[in-house]
């Protein structure tokens, strides 16, 4: 019986679904085992062969967990709120959840061919309402919080206003902008014109209820304010910094300038610090843990204030150089500082307006990243320098960001690149305060030169010098230390209308929460996806009727973000169909965080930090027992695309000396010629090398004349021609082994379907290739579809494991999978006889073949204990080629190398497993045990030399002692033979290695 793997795979998929074999119920007698994969986002194209390389290996996991008996809970489910469902709904007008269900349906088909052990029943899908609801009673839940810094957590904000009504804000420690008393409308409140933010509690009591609203806003864990967004005009909606690339909208390449618009937030600075710290219990990747480190951005410094000539506003800059002040030639505004109208001079405004709209074109990450161009606008105005008086000039430059720190700079151009770059283009004074250091093309950034003039900071070095200044400037009260963090508060809102609608309702302007008994609230109608002709997002096209809850005199039209939803999926999983809660107590308790999560790293600042968040937020508030949401992570690299390349010769021009070159037809009229790799790489080589250039053209002359003078009938052979290639991508699903399938070729585009192919001598194609993304814009792209009906699922799953290490990017080469395709049919072999039939041995196991099982076992489970999932694909084809030299087919043996096989080959474990006369499935199966006596040798062969040169063999009982050996080495006949008669001057032994015997 031949290896079918169709028809196996296909009957213990049936089977699986049937008997419920993946489904997962609680088990306290079990220890638990939770392994996940990154919540993917379901798109038409569907899986790519380099989609399933983390779900195959968590797969394996979750699968040599359960032979090793834990409880594993391996779920899937679907990001499905995605912008493309969005703008093919703009398009086309298909409302985008029918785009979704086919995308998941499209999904679903291909991850179960696979055969991933899921349990289908926990399925979650974030556009579903009743999932949704739980993410808007989430959002309540945050809203209606506060953060407490003495506590370190969130905690109810009743708990905040029963502090304000005891002793007002006196004893309030709360995570809160520093100037949010600023936002306050003076008129009606009783603090007075010199309120700076702390109120009394009998102050708190005057106040009315919209009054005591407003001021609870500031201190919310969700709230709303002015911002500066990411703005996409074609998208119509807000981006995420990690959703812009190079000024451009990542999805479709659209322009996204800055914008200033009343968002909703989340107080995600508010957990910089644990999100910081608590990154040292994470079994992460040390460089996920930087980029996260690093986008938290923990910096101490100090925060002083500048006061501007002629003005009574100040302009205030966190710097973590405060000993550097005597340095500070002039100071940068950021463009969309709220003070650049304010202080720019008259003659100055039309530049300024003018560089305000450049600005505002420009992505953050562009800003910050464009070192080369050095740009700004003077203002006209002046601050005074708090420690010489010295009036400082005040400019704008889009490398100061309105939402980093405070959005200026004090600009010390001896001590930071990009000031003294801005420094010398604007011929601004560069003051020279380190000892020497003389500063011309390049500032000094380190800190170990001592000060000079620095006033009473001179000579001191970068650590007196600090603690001296702050000092300073705290006796002065124009700053104080402080520490600061890069992390800014998380934008919550979406002009969209494929997402979570907000459980948001607005009366009289003021924002109220829709009650928990009226959730979900769903997507209403609209005649259009797109955002009203006044910019509203497309849910204010809804009438009131449209909408399942409506309160107030409107309900919120932004959406909540995609990253809503996967930011707290992985708790969803563990009581998916609960209606009471976000999950029970005592399921949560179980289940606990992720002990294993698989997914990409590109994610490590947008959902890891925002599930973290939630996460805590939701331990902090009591809702969940555990504080971080994924103990252990490994990040899988990218399977990359192997494209093929074909060489398109482009001719230009051609004349014939003397002749005139209008007798010969246009080069439009001649068919498209492609030449074969070896013919392209002759001409790049000898064009580079500019060596027998004149045989290549020899060569391609006359190919010219063979193909066009036939063609045209002409005598062409004093034709000279100007040639060169275009090197195009092909569908790599018409070439085999490099090779150009030419019929498919010209069927797969219309404009080649005359092509003229130039061959090699063996009348063959033969393409180029090269590594890169696959995508569909190279024609790489590798379905696992086509691959499972080639060759199988298991198949698929042990190549994708066996190229290499998970967490590296690796190129995908078909070409290989057949190596793979033959271990198994080897394989399979083992329990058949020439003939095909099944045929094992039941009888015991030979010395030989119990020493290649255990030593498989053991190298199997060390490998995955330490997660190397393509060493146990090598492993377990060493064991099948030993126990093929050993003619074995031992049923006792093969039956514990399918257990071994079964996380990475199920459905091949499966099969093999029923016909050995199995009743239950093999994943049932307890791991085998290592057993370390059957890797004991009952002998051992000593080389045996003389005078250090090897002569014989001998084997010896293993366990005799140096005197036993000796002994017995020199009774042997070979022995005697050499030492002829006479005694050895000396023997050495090394028991279990080596004699040798000096004479």
């Amino acid at each position: 019986m031949n290896y079918d793997f169709k028809s196996i795979e296909a009957k213990w998929q049936k089977n699986w679904q049937e008997n419920k074999t993946y489904q997962v119920t609680e088990d306290p007698s079990k220890e638990k085992f939770y392994v996940l994969d990154m919540f993917p986002y379901p798109s038409g194209a569907g899986l790519h062969v380099g989609h399933p390389l983390g779900y195959i290996a968590s797969d394996v996991i979750a699968r040599y967990k359960k032979h090793q008996g834990y409880n594993v809970l391996h779920p899937m489910g679907y990001d499905s709120f995605g912008l493309p469902a969005e703008q093919y709904a703009i398009q086309t007008g298909q409302h985008p959840a029918i785009t979704t269900e086919n995308n998941i349906n499209r999904y679903r088909g291909q991850l179960e061919r696979i055969g991933f052990n899921y349990d289908w029943s926990r399925e979650v899908r974030t556009s579903d309402p009743s999932y949704y609801r739980w993410t808007q009673w989430i959002f309540k839940e945050i809203y209606k919080s506060w953060y407490n810094k003495d506590t370190d957590k969130a905690e109810p904000i009743q708990t905040l206003i029963a502090k304000f009504e005891e002793n007002g804000t006196y004893g309030v420690n709360a995570a809160v902008e520093e100037d949010w008393y600023k936002e306050l409308k003076e008129e009606g409140y009783p603090f007075g014109q010199h309120f700076a933010g702390d109120f009394t509690a009998t102050d708190w009591g005057v106040l009315n209820d919209d009054q005591k609203s407003e001021v609870l806003s500031h201190f919310r864990l969700a709230f709303i304010s002015d911002t500066w967004v990411n703005w996409c005009a074609a998208l119509g909606t807000v981006l995420a910094n990690d959703e812009i690339k190079d000024g451009l909208s990542e999805r479709g390449g659209h322009p996204v300038e800055q914008r200033l618009m009343k968002q909703w937030s989340l107080r995600i600075s508010a957990y910089a610090d644990r999100l910081l710290s608590d990154l040292d219990q994470l079994d992460w990747s040390d460089s996920i843990k930087e980029i996260q480190r690093n986008w938290i951005g923990k910096s101490q410094g100090a925060s002083v204030s500048f006061q501007l000539v002629g003005s009574a506003e100040k302009i205030d800059v966190f710097t973590t150089r405060p000993d550097t002040i005597f340095g500070v030639s002039f100071m940068v505004i950021a463009p969309e500082h709220s003070l650049v109208d304010k202080i720019t001079t008259p003659d100055r405004k039309e530049a300024i307006d003018i560089y305000v709209k450049h600005a505002k074109s420009r992505s953050e990450r562009d800003r910050q990243s464009d070192v080369k161009h050095v740009t700004g606008e003077f203002t006209g105005a002046y601050a005074i320098h708090p420690f010489t008086g010295e009036e400082i000039p005040v400019w704008i430059a889009d490398y100061v960001l309105a939402g980093y720190g405070t959005g200026a700079i004090m600009a010390v151009p001896a001590g930071d690149q990009r000031d003294l770059d801005f420094a010398k283009h604007f011929e601004i004074k560069v003051p020279q305060i380190f000892n020497g250091v003389e500063i011309e093309d390049e500032a000094f950034a380190e800190k170990t030169a001592t000060l000079q003039n620095s006033d009473f900071l001179d000579g001191l070095t970068y650590a007196e010098a600090v603690p001296k200044i702050i000092t300073e400037m705290e006796a002065k009260g124009i700053g104080t230390g402080k520490t600061n963090y890069r992390l800014r508060d998380a934008i919550f809102s979406r002009q969209r209308y494929w997402g979570e609608p907000f459980p948001v309702f607005y009366k009289d302007g003021k924002p109220g929460l829709v009650e928990d008994e009226k959730l979900p609230v769903t997507l209403p109608k609209v005649d259009k996806y797109l955002p009203t002709e006044s910019g509203e997002p497309p849910l204010a096209r809804s009438k009131a009727e449209d909408w399942n809850v409506f309160e107030g005199d409107e309900m919120e039209y932004n959406t909540m973000p995609g990253w809503a939803g996967s930011s707290w999926y992985f708790i969803r999983y563990m009581d998916p169909k609960n209606a009471e809660a976000i999950a029970s107590p005592e399921k949560l308790k179980y289940w606990g965080a992720v002990d294993l999560y698989m997914g990409g790293a590109e994610h490590a600042t947008g959902h890891l930090l925002y599930a973290r968040f939630w996460t805590k937020i939701l331990f902090d508030l009591g809702h969940i027992p555990f504080n971080e949401p994924f103990k252990k992570m490994v990040n899988q690299g990218m399977i990359l695309g192997r494209s093929s390349l074909v060489y398109r010769l482009e001719l230009s021009s051609y004349f014939i000396p003397e002749v005139d070159p209008g007798q010969l037809p246009s080069p439009r009229k001649f068919p498209e010629i492609f030449v074969t790799k070896e013919i392209f790489d002759d001409w790049e080589d000898n064009q580079k090398l500019n060596k027998h250039a004149f045989e290549v053209d020899h060569k391609l002359n006359t190919l010219l004349q063979e193909l066009m003078g036939k063609d045209h009938g002409m005598d062409l052979s004093n034709v000279q021609w100007e040639y060169d290639f275009t090197t195009l991508h092909v569908d790599v699903n018409i070439v085999h082994n490099d090779e150009l399938d030419l019929d498919a070729f010209r069927k797969w585009r219309r404009d080649y379907a005359d092509a003229v192919f130039v061959l090699n001598p063996q009348d063959k194609y033969v393409c180029g290739h090269e590594v890169e993304k696959m995508s569909k814009r190279w024609y790489n792209v590798v379905t696992p579809d086509d691959l499972c009906e080639q060759y199988g699922a298991d198949t698929l799953r042990l190549y994708e494991m066996f190229l290499g290490p998970v967490e590296q990017s690796k190129p995908w080469d078909t070409q290989g999978i057949s190596g793979v395709h033959n271990f198994l049919r080897k394989f399979w072999r083992l329990f058949h006889d020439s003939d095909g039939n099944f045929n094992v041995s039941k009888e015991a196991p030979s010395k030989a073949e119990l020493k290649i099982l255990h030593k498989t076992i053991k190298k199997v489970t060390e490998e995955l204990d330490r997660l190397s999932w393509n060493t146990v694909v090598s492993t377990m084809m060493i064991a099948v080629n030993e126990l093929q030299a050993e003619k074995s087919n031992n049923a006792e043996v093969l039956s514990k190398l399918l257990v071994l096989i079964s996380p990475y080959a199920p459905h091949f474990a499966e099969e093999l497993w029923e016909k050995l006369g199995n009743t239950g499935t093999i994943t049932a199966e307890p791991w085998p045990a290592f057993d370390e006596k059957h890797m004991v040798d009952d002998s051992v062969s000593y080389p045996v030399s003389f005078n250090g040169k090897m002569r014989f063999k001998i084997d010896l009982p293993t366990g005799m002692s140096k005197e036993d050996i000796e002994a017995a080495v020199l009774a042997a006949e070979e022995a005697q033979k050499y030492l002829d008669g006479g005694a050895p001057k000396k023997v050495i032994v090394v028991p279990g290695r080596i004699v040798n015997i000096v004479i």
